[in-house]
């Protein structure tokens, strides 16, 4: 039985011994609604060496930002399906738009089949073991407004003043390719500026995005405020969990996959980016 944020988690029923050796081999599935995720798989790479990866980027729906919750969920369901027909023994999701709207239902409806884990609830246990006064977080519109953050970190660490703002701008701006220049800068800068923002001593990147312009965030606070991403986070606790569940991949073997609902150039150059290799990017119209 795993504790998770507070929770009893099911081990997914019919992982006897030999099941579970098995199991350690195969790979961790890994969705997002683009690039965003990336990040996530990059840190993962870094601290877990010997995983494999199934990563699904559904940039047919990008971004999951302004989509309905009702319809986050329909997609995060299918994706999950997709990468259990991959044979993943754990389903990430990438996104905090699809953890703060899908984990719940995720969990609950797979709980039997699938260890599920979210991008929201490392971030809430890291919050929770510091000793902060007052911290932001940024997001796409459906993150923020469902108030995930508040409602986890309000309960994890009571005496932290948490503001949010939402910075539906971002994540279009980055699928674009507008990192790293005057226009980004510009938006950026517009968005930090608000007041809301003053006296934080930390800013929650609350969209796997965001770390693709951490420094440049970083630097409009003059490297003065912590900015929290997950990548490294979500990666420590997915240690925990798959040891928890001895499903660690011992032999370090196979070969990563990376599944698109659209192609885009961008995808790819990004990814090569935090893989530094040519990766096998294919196109997947599972919505048909």
């Amino acid at each position: 039985m795993l504790r998770h944020n507070g929770s009893a988690m099911a081990m997914p029923a019919g992982f006897h011994a030999l099941a579970i050796m098995e199991a350690g081999n195969r790979p961790i599935g890994i969705f997002d609604s683009g690039v965003g995720g990336l990040t996530v798989a990059h840190a993962i790479r870094q601290n877990l060496p010997g995983e494999r990866i199934v990563y699904f980027g559904d940039t047919a729906h990008l971004p999951y930002g302004d989509k309905s919750e009702e319809a986050i969920r329909s997609y995060s369901g299918r994706i999950t399906e997709f990468l259990l027909e991959h044979n993943a023994k754990l389903v990430l999701i990438a996104c905090n738009s699809a953890s703060a709207s899908a984990y719940e239902s995720l969990e609950q409806e797979y709980r039997n089949r699938v260890l599920i884990l979210d991008v929201i609830n490392p971030v809430v246990r890291y919050v929770a073991s510091r000793n902060y006064r007052r911290i932001g977080v940024i997001g796409t519109k459906r993150t923020i407004s469902s108030g995930t953050y508040e409602k986890k970190i309000n309960a994890a660490a009571p005496s932290t003043v948490l503001t949010s703002m939402a910075t539906p701008l971002l994540v279009p701006m980055i699928e674009e390719g507008f990192i790293f220049d005057d226009i980004s800068n510009a938006i950026i800068r517009t968005y930090l500026s608000d007041a809301r923002l003053s006296d934080i001593s930390a800013l929650i990147l609350g969209c796997t995005h965001y770390p693709i312009i951490k420094n440049q965030i970083s630097k409009f606070f003059n490297f003065d405020v912590e900015v929290i991403d997950s990548g490294r986070l979500v990666a420590a606790l997915l240690r925990e969990t798959l040891e928890k569940h001895n499903l660690l991949n011992r032999n370090g073997t196979g070969e990563d996959l990376f599944f698109v609902s659209d192609y885009t150039d961008y995808f790819e150059k990004i990814a090569r980016m935090f893989f530094e290799s040519n990766i096998n990017l294919q196109k997947a119209d599972i919505w048909s």
